[in-house]
């Protein structure tokens, strides 16, 4: 069992926060549900937040998927407005998307989350 990973469903947003100092805490899931709203309303409706890692440096890692290209534009704005909400300098914070190719997911609700969170790397493909 994995005691630096925890789960979090938020709407359409599969997540898996990893801390390097151990279980995620309060903070982190409330950076979640930051980077949530911020993903929602900003990138394209075909973006997934996949993972949320907190760093031994104090910086969170965020990394989204997407079919979209267009939706990498908006990253360092987003960096900057969900460190500034969360207390944390602009630097703390790194947004990295990942667009995969719209024929490599399933479109299906639940599916396209799995298939995006392989394609990035966050949890292995079902055997």
């Amino acid at each position: 069992m994995e005691f630096d990973t925890d789960w979090r469903t938020l709407g359409k947003h599969r997540i898996r926060l990893r801390s390097a100092k151990g279980f995620p805490t309060e903070v982190m899931y409330q950076l979640a549900e930051v980077t949530r709203t911020a993903v929602d309303n900003n990138m394209s409706a075909r973006a997934r937040i996949v993972d949320i890692v907190f760093q031994q440096e104090k910086t969170y890692d965020i990394t989204v998927g997407s079919t979209l290209v267009e939706d990498r534009i908006c990253a360092p704005q987003l960096e900057a407005a969900i460190a500034t909400v969360m207390g944390l300098l602009p630097d703390q914070v790194n947004i990295l998307v990942r667009i995969v190719a719209q024929e490599e997911v399933d479109l299906h609700f639940g599916v396209y989350e799995r298939m995006l969170a392989e394609k990035v790397g966050a949890v292995p493909p079902i055997q």
